[in-house]
């Protein structure tokens, strides 16, 4: 059975005996802050978007996509059809800036930087309406009375409840129930952050044998 924001709310108060109409009030406080912990704590391939699009000749910046936490790779194709792919590398908004210091002079893009946490700045100008491709790891949407599942909810269900929890016990001082809800987050979190683990490793050494 999927978990639902609903049955979320309904599994913290069975869990700890609470229906009272303020505990009630404060479990999308909980359930919010247990998200936050999440992904402090884990990247997960769940979380991997990709997305496609095409410069603008003429402009540096680029905005990045709703809920861009962190970039994976950047590029944009070239050649007939678009098949050679171009890696546009990250540098910071300096080296960027001193590079390309004026942004009229278009030519194809080298580097890109962040630009607040909106946008990227593009280093050179792009100078054709080059196609590229976008991975990056995406901060999931939080579960709302409006917004009932997520990817949480879908392949992680227990690692949101107890992270759910948690926060409760921790905001109620509860305090002899605090390890044991740590103990059940951790112990969920673990083969996930593996996951996450041998997936940046096997990233690497792909990069390393290209």
């Amino acid at each position: 059975m999927v978990m639902t924001y609903n049955s979320l709310v309904q599994q913290v108060q069975d869990e700890l005996d609470r229906y009272d109409t303020l505990f009630i009030s404060y479990i999308p406080n909980f359930i919010l802050q247990a998200t936050d912990r999440i992904n402090s704590d884990l990247k997960n391939i769940g979380f991997e978007q990709y997305v496609t699009g095409a410069f603008i000749i003429g402009v540096s910046v680029q905005p990045k996509p709703a809920r861009w936490r962190r970039t994976i790779t950047f590029n944009y194709g070239t050649g007939t059809s678009n098949n050679t792919r171009n890696q546009i590398q990250l540098r910071t908004y300096e080296f960027c800036r001193a590079y390309a210091p004026d942004p009229t002079q278009a030519a194809a893009p080298q580097f890109y930087a962040d630009y607040g946490f909106y946008n990227f700045l593009i280093a050179p100008t792009p100078d054709q309406t080059y196609p590229f491709e976008l991975a990056y790891l995406e901060i999931p949407e939080t579960i709302t009375a409006n917004v009932q599942t997520n990817w949480l909810t879908n392949y992680a269900p227990s690692l949101l409840l107890y992270a759910t929890l948690l926060e409760a016990v921790i905001y109620l001082k509860v305090s002899e129930r605090i390890p044991e809800m740590q103990a059940e987050y951790d112990r969920r979190l673990g083969p996930l952050a593996a996951q996450d683990q041998e997936r940046k490793l096997g990233r690497v050494t792909n990069l390393r044998t290209d």
